[in-house]
């Protein structure tokens, strides 16, 4: 197993306790949280490969990320806690499930032979849009589009810094690393110091 299916599947578990976290606050049964779950984790890499023109999807036939999800949805039924634990809980792993979904899309993209910049686009859809049909799902508006909290735009820059740091020659796992790593923190520091990019009046 190499760096880009560990980030994969990691991101893969995290998205899905995201999901189901989300379901959890919403008092969904066990179905429906599995149902967003699937959403959390897929949904953002199968646009990436319906517009890459990769068939099949990635997660067709890969029984290890479903038992990932199913074991994400598990543990969270399991789990008992407070709502207030939950949403912050929610929003650490959304945070990191981010930093990884945006490394595995660009380097996916650019195995597929997608330019730097729309591989980073790619990043940022792999990431985000399976947040974004889970929120609409849920009838919340989505992260991606509200607040003008660092959402994508956190995941544009990690993935812009990415590409920069590989053309410099630097070891793809340490990119990895400060890349994420960013990606995580820029999420955090909109949150937690309000910064917000620029809004319409």
């Amino acid at each position: 197993m190499n760096w880009l299916n560990i980030i994969t599947y990691s991101g893969t578990f995290v998205f899905a306790i995201t999901g189901t976290l989300k379901a959890r606050t919403h008092k969904m049964d066990v179905f429906g949280a599995a149902v967003l779950a699937f959403c959390t984790a897929y949904g953002g890499g199968t646009i990436r490969d319906i517009l890459l023109g990769i068939r099949p999807v990635n997660w067709l036939g890969d029984y290890f990320a479903l038992t990932l999800v199913i074991s994400a949805v598990l543990i969270i039924f399991l789990f008992k806690t407070n709502m207030d634990k939950f949403n912050r809980v929610i929003f650490i792993t959304d945070a990191i499930g981010l930093g990884m979904f945006t490394i595995a899309g660009i380097q996916i993209s650019m195995q597929a032979g997608i330019g730097s910049v729309y591989s980073v686009i790619m990043g940022v859809i792999t990431a985000t849009f399976g947040g974004l049909v889970t929120d609409i799902l849920c009838n919340n508006i989505p992260d991606l589009l509200k607040n003008g909290e660092m959402y994508a735009t956190a995941c544009f820059i990690g993935g812009l810094v990415f590409i920069l740091l590989i053309k410099l020659g630097i070891h793809p796992d340490v990119c990895i690393l400060i890349c994420v790593l960013l990606i995580v923190s820029l999420r955090v520091l909109s949150k937690v110091k309000k910064i917000h990019i620029p809004r319409f009046k």
